[in-house]
Parts: C-alpha cells; structure tokens; sequence
C-alpha cells in the first residue's frame, strides 16, 4: 500500500535541532512539493538563501498499521536531509536528487507521530553539486509517501526504487533475453516457502510469457528468472516507442504478499563512428535539447502537470532525445521519456570542481548508484554520464582516477549501457580523458565565450582526426537571449534573438554534415534559475533557454529546431518581438520546413521563394513609415496551406529599448587587465621552489608576498562564489583558460615574473 503524504506540513527556516522533537510553533503551511527558494533562487531583491530549514507532519498510524512493514519515502530532498521520527533520528541522505526511503517500525506509536526533517542546502565541499551554474534550491521538492508493506516484500531498501530489475539483450535477429532479478525480503521470524511469479504483457495486456519459481525465503533471498522473447515488437524511439509491462508477485500459502508492475522495451542502441548512433540498428540522429527541472515561481518543487507541460513543449519541437542535466530527474519525467520515445542521456552532479575536503569524492559513487539503479527499468535511457567540466578547475591524475573508478561502478551496475562524459573545451583532443567512457561528450560555446561560430566545425574535425574511432556528441551549445533585445546587426554577447537565431543555424548545420557526430544539445531548452548569475538583463537566470523560464513565450530559435526537426508542417516570421524598426528596408526571414513560401506585406504578395532550406529571407523588402502587417503562407505537397502573420511599425529612430545597456562598471570589468602594463611580457623561465602561476590560489594564500601578487591582478574576482569552491585546485594557470577571467597570455609572463621571485618555505 502507498499513501501520499503532502498535505499539512508546517515549514520554518528556523534551524533550531529541538524541532526534531518540539512542534513548531511560529512556521508555515505547506504543501509538498515545496521549496524555500522559490523566489530567491531565480532572481529577485531577496537574498538567496542557503542554509538547514525544518518540515513537520503528524502522521497518524493504526493499530493494524503497525503490524506492517512501514517506510517513509521521499522524492527528494535538496541537497541533504535528517530524518527524526518523535525525536529519533531514523535516517539520513546525501544525495539531494534521488529517492530515500526510510524505515520507521522503530520509532512509531499507534496514533499520532510527530515527523521532522532537517533539510540543508548550505554549502558542502563533500556533496555534489559543490559549485555549478545553477540553483541549489533547497526544500522537500518532490512528493512524501508511506509504504506500508507485508513482512515478506520486494526490497525496497536496496538504493533502487522498483525492488526488480529487468534486462533486455538481444541474442539474434529475432529473438531477446529478458531477465527479472532481484532480492525478496522477508522479515517475519519464520522461514516460510514462497513463489514469484512474473508475466510479460504486450500493450494490449495480453500475456506473452511467464515464469514461476518456487523460493525457501529466510532474511533476503535473491532471484533470477530469465526467458527468451520471440519477436517482440520493438521500442523504436519516437518512431514507436512500444512498451511491454512485467508484472511481478509474491506469493506465500497463494496469499499475494507484494507485487510490482514495471514497463519495458526492447531496443538496440549503439555508437559508431562512420554511421552515428545505431537505434535497433539504424541510424538515428540526437536531435537533443537539455533540460533543468525548475520552473517559474515553485523552484524545482514541480507537479505532474509542469513535468507533462515540458514534454508537450519538448515533442512540440520536434526533439528525439534529451539530456537531463545534472542530476537525477523526477522518476515520472524518465517515464514520459519511455512512453513518448525520447532517448536519455541521464547523469550525476559530478560537475565543475571535484571535493577537497574528500579525495575520494565518496558521494559521487553515492549518486551514481542512485540513479542508476532507481532508473535502471527505463528503456528511454541510453547512457549513463558520470561528470560534467569535472575539469574546469583543475585535470590531475586523481580526477582521472575518479572519472575512471565511476565508469567502473557503472558498468558492474549496468553492463549493458553505455557510458558518458561531457567534457570542457579546454581538454585537449588528445587527452587520455577521451579514453574513459563509451561516449565522449564537449560542451562547445564558440562564438558566445570564445572564439567564433564557424570554429565549432574546426573542432569537431580536430578532435575526430586525433580520435577517428571514439563517438563525440555536442553535449552544450547555446547563448544567453532575452527576447526583449533585437539587433539587425546580431553580434556576440549583444543577447539578441537575432544572434541565438544564427548561433543555433550554425550549430545544426555543423552537426548534420558530419556523419561522426552523434548529435547534440541544446542548451537548453528552458530559461532556468542561476542564482548568482546578473547577465542580459535579468537577474538570478540563465537565459540559454529556447522557451523562457514560465514556458509562456518560444524565442525565434524554438522555431529553427521545430522546423528542422518536426514532421509537422511549420511556417513561422522569425523577428516578431523586432516591432519598431528604424530601416525602411528589411528582411523577411522564414523558417519552414515547407518547400513553396508566399510572402505578403499589407496583403499584397511582394515575393515566391522556392527552396529547401529551412531558413529562408526575402532580402531587401522596402516598407514606408507607420504599421504594417507581414503575412507568409507555406504550401505543402498536397496544396494545404499553412500560415503566419506578424506587425511591423517602421519609425524615424532607434528604439533603444533593443539594446541591452550597457554599464561602464561592467566595462572595466570587460577589459580589467588594461590597466597593467603588458608592454614588456617576456615569458619567465621559472624556478624551482619558487611561486608561479602554477600554483593553486591556496598555496598563493599561504605566504603574504604571493598573496599580495595575486590581489594586485584579481581583487575583485576574489570574493566570487567561484573561489570559495575552487581555491584548493584552481591556478592562475588553470584561470586563464577560462573565458569568465578574460586573462591575456600576456598577463601570465607579468605575473610569473612578480611570483617567481618569492621563495617557497
């Protein structure tokens, strides 16, 4: 039996460690699914707050109740939460994203119990995410349940979620294995014989197989039931995604003791070099977009409906796969991805700077066999990522070891699946780092952090020249847009929507014409909240997204992916929110993935446009002063006619409201290193036992004279969040390859000439 329980709790951010035995007195009223970051997690006037916070239920138990196994589940809770049960500390979790359950037999009465969880989203340099461009949030954000099982039950308290695990593998042209296994549990004082009995239905519910076996349940009793599949209809992404179900039960003396119903499908999926990713052996294309799991206003304490909505919005687009970043999702979300068809890549917060405060990054194994075992059922999921940028700061033989340890777990817990990483630009293509998992991922922002748009292509073919045999996948790419600037001369860092129209035109050309590639993912497909972030206008965000943060409003580049990847017929006036214009003559640019487009300015046609290409412009279109109405109409190959319709005003000047203002203060920030002299930098032979630009900021820190070096150039970076994660293993070495720091190489012989001098006790 399952019951939800999130209604009527009573919250406080208070931390006071007696509210784990005393109702709180002065709190709010809640209901689950709830986070304290709602509003300051996502930019507003309000601190953002990071700190322990107190929820409370009065659960109530029956007499009969007690005779059960009862367990307390949780969805999540961000990042970390104690678990008191009238007073009693009954269970603890470090892995903010996942599932926990815990068992409270222990600790409950008939009646009344009082229920208090410390939740923590302070900062911890032994729990993952420690530093990353998004929102901690904090709170009890997915859904509380009580199970109340018999004594003899599946184990549900073995990290995973359903208490079975199914397996597909193919074994020939037609037919597949299908393995059930798990573990039953049976915590009665007698030893008692029982029989699990597993059915295959197809979608219709028809019976396809089934299997018992007779089991002497002592404590824990594993099992393993396995069966050939003949023809099965297979689940084929997008296309088809055809999902049987296993149902499983446990009986003793034919009374039914647990049971589990689990869909599945059976898929191939594998990577090759020279014909991209094989689904059931054909090749598929990543046509992908990333996705964070907040939302407006309710932070990451989201509902079905807000999950549904981004599948809707996700489909709409016309995407086959999503990479779910960085952490472990909502279990319902991995179930939308096996029921509609999209292919997962599923992942951990090993992200941007490993622990120092635990060499062996302990809750980074924790995590993944979290996920991996709580989604381990989901068809949908194709890969298993186990860092992100792990190497922004600082790539050491330890990272490597760590990196290579989690690909390890991964493959003992999941034989079958590949593996993944997704790699910063600064690790070089010919890094033994590319060696590790099965699937290589960069997160590439030429032409938004570096370099230009067109160097994307450049190093895809150099990393493919240095590693001709490893699959590679844009596992990042995107720009900051704030639909409410507009540019007809797009440029970087301008956050028009102009600019995120040719970076992503690039971006998708770039992956199609080269068969090596994977696919890609757009970063991202939502606005997401960034606490610490105060970019393009906005506050709290990060703006990479396609759709704005409410899901309320589709940037110009929503429709580039829908028109180049729905089979949808898709007609749409990019340049929509560009109303004033301030130039008498104009393009006209249309995506579409129709053939024939008509285009009409105040309903009178000015122009045919006969082409293939998605991005179509009619060039030079002259339009007089006041309003006028744009109108397109596509027309497929069976004559429907599909149409869009948008307002232009042309005025006498510029609308600044267009142009992001821009602040001298961030100007001087922009070009900070001007103000030092770097006319005479000749690079330094460096010495041994003395202070350079190698050296972390931690070890500049302990002497007073490179302290003062490193103050003289970075004072007003030094008290960045950045530093207080990465202090430990972050050079300014290390500083200089990343875009955020803007450092010339010119700077470092500077530098290196003052450091090199200080000698090191």
């Amino acid at each position: 039996m399952e019951q939800l329980i999130n209604d009527n709790w009573i919250f406080t951010k208070e931390n006071n460690l007696h509210f784990a035995q005393d109702r709180i007195k002065d709190g709010h009223a809640v209901t689950l699914p709830h986070s304290w970051n709602e509003i300051d997690g996502q930019g507003s006037t309000e601190p953002y707050y990071r700190g322990q916070c107190w929820y409370q239920h009065m659960l109530y138990v029956t007499e009969e109740q007690l005779h059960l196994s009862l367990f307390l589940e949780f969805g999540a809770a961000g990042n970390q939460a104690r678990v008191y049960v009238n007073g009693r500390l009954a269970g603890e979790n470090r892995c903010g994203y996942a599932m926990f359950r815990v068992p409270i037999n222990k600790y409950i009465q008939a009646g009344e119990n009082l229920i208090a969880i410390q939740v923590d989203n302070s900062a911890d340099n032994e729990v993952f995410p420690i530093m990353a461009d998004f929102t901690f949030y904090g709170g009890l954000y997915r859904d509380v349940k009580l199970l109340a099982l018999d004594s003899v039950h599946f184990d549900v308290m073995d990290n995973g979620r359903d208490g079975i695990y199914c397996t597909q593998q193919k074994l020939d042209e037609n037919n597949y294995n299908l393995q059930v296994s798990g573990q039953i549990i049976n915590e009665s004082s007698l030893t008692l014989e029982g029989v699990i009995h597993v059915i295959l239905q197809d979608a219709e519910g028809g019976t396809v197989k089934e299997w018992n076996e007779i089991v002497q349940l002592h404590d824990e009793v594993a099992f393993h039931l396995s069966g050939t599949i003949e023809q099965p209809t297979l689940w084929n992404g997008i296309e088809q995604p055809y999902l049987y179900k296993v149902v499983a039960t446990i009986y003793v003396d034919n009374q039914l003791k647990d049971t589990r119903t689990v869909p599945i499908g059976f898929r191939t999926i594998e990577a090759t070099t020279d014909r991209g990713l094989l689904l059931n052996g054909k090749p598929i294309k990543l046509n992908g977009v990333c996705r964070h799991q907040d939302f407006a206003g309710v932070a990451n304490a989201i509902n079905r409906q807000h999950m549904e909505l981004d599948m809707s919005l996700i489909r709409e687009i016309g995407a086959n796969s999503i990479r779910l970043a960085h952490y472990q999702h909502d279990d319902y979300f991995y179930s939308l991805c096996d029921q509609y068809g999209l292919l997962v890549w599923a992942e951990i917060p090993f992200i941007s700077v490993p622990s120092t405060a635990d060499p062996n990054n302990t809750n980074a194994f924790e995590q993944l066999e979290r996920l991996i075992k709580q989604a381990y059922n989901h068809c949908s999921i194709y890969c298993w990522g186990v860092q992100n940028e792990i190497t922004i700061a600082v790539e050491t033989e330890h990272t490597h070891r760590t990196i290579n340890q989690l690909v390890s777990l991964a493959k003992q817990l999941d034989p079958q699946r590949m593996t993944a990483q997704a790699n910063i630009n600064g690790v070089e293509d010919h890094s033994i780092i590319n060696t590790y998992t099965d699937l290589i991922g960069y997160n590439l922002y030429y032409g938004w952090y570096y370099g230009e748009i067109e160097d994307l292509g450049k190093r895809f073919d150099s990393f493919h020249y240095a590693n001709p045999n490893t699959p590679v996948i844009l596992s990042e790419y995107g720009v900051d847009t704030n639909p409410k600037f507009h540019s007809y001369t797009p440029q970087v860092q301008d956050y028009t929507e102009e600019y995120q129209l040719l970076f992503h035109h690039n971006a998708i050309q770039t992956i199609n014409a080269r068969p090596y590639v994977q696919g890609g993912y757009v970063w991202n497909m939502f606005d997401f909240g960034s606490a610490n972030r105060k970019e393009g206008g906005e506050i709290g965000k990060n703006l990479k997204g396609l759709v704005t943060i409410d899901r309320k409003l589709k940037k110009d580049a929503f429709y580039l992916y829908k028109a180049y990847w729905s089979k949808e017929p898709v007609v749409y006036i990019a340049g929509r929110r560009f109303v004033n214009r301030h130039r008498q003559v104009n393009d006209i640019v249309v995506l579409s993935n129709l053939s024939e487009i008509r285009i009409y300015v105040d309903n009178l046609l000015i122009g045919n446009i006969q082409s293939d290409e998605v991005v179509k412009v009619l060039k030079d279109v002259e339009l007089s002063l006041g309003n006028h109405t744009i109108s397109v109409e596509g027309i497929d190959e069976f004559g429907a006619v599909f149409t869009d319709t948008i307002q232009l005003n042309i005025v006498e000047s510029y609308d600044k409201s267009y142009e992001l203002e821009k602040q001298d203060a961030a100007k001087n920030v922009i070009n900070w290193f001007e103000r030092f002299d770097l006319s005479d930098a000749q690079v330094v032979e460096l010495k041994e036992g003395y202070f350079s630009t190698y050296d972390t900021i931690v070890d500049l820190y302990s002497n007073e004279l490179a302290k003062a070096v490193f103050l003289k150039y970075f004072q007003e970076f030094s008290n960045h969040p950045f530093f207080e994660a990465t202090q430990t293993v972050m050079s300014i070495r290390k500083m200089s390859q990343l875009a955020f720091f803007n450092i010339p190489p010119e700077l470092l012989a500077v530098i290196d000439r003052e450091l090199n001098v200080i000698k090191k006790l």
